[in-house]
């Protein structure tokens, strides 16, 4: 269950947060173990949800790495390869949000990264 810290956001708008707490699980359910930015619209008091993970958080899953409880283990170190087509993929799913003018700056942000994800 994802921390809830907007009731004072939900209350104008008349929202349980208990309900949109349940509405975030379950897309954020592939994401288990990973921290990850939600979107919300709100629109005739409907929550509409959007993931929206980060670099990391897509390399970390291009890993292939089991599932891990971030409470239980502090300090984790990844360890895993990856190819340069889904370096590229990440890379292209994330452009909008980069800096870079083209693509291959974005490459470049992406492997930066990745080298200090592990």
């Amino acid at each position: 269950m994802p921390r809830l810290c907007w009731p004072p956001t939900s209350a104008p708008l008349r929202l349980s947060p208990k309900k949109i707490g349940d509405d975030i699980a379950k897309p954020t359910s592939d994401w288990r173990g990973l921290r990850t930015t939600v979107k919300l619209t709100i629109q005739n008091r409907q929550a509409q949800i959007e993931v929206v993970p980060s670099a990391s958080a897509q390399i970390i899953e291009a890993f292939k790495e089991p599932a891990r409880d971030r409470k239980k283990q502090d300090n984790i170190k990844h360890s895993g390869n990856i190819t340069f087509d889904e370096v590229v993929n990440v890379a292209q799913q994330m452009q909008h949000q980069s800096l870079a003018r083209e693509l291959s700056g974005t490459i470049k942000e992406i492997l930066g990264t990745s080298q200090s994800v592990g």
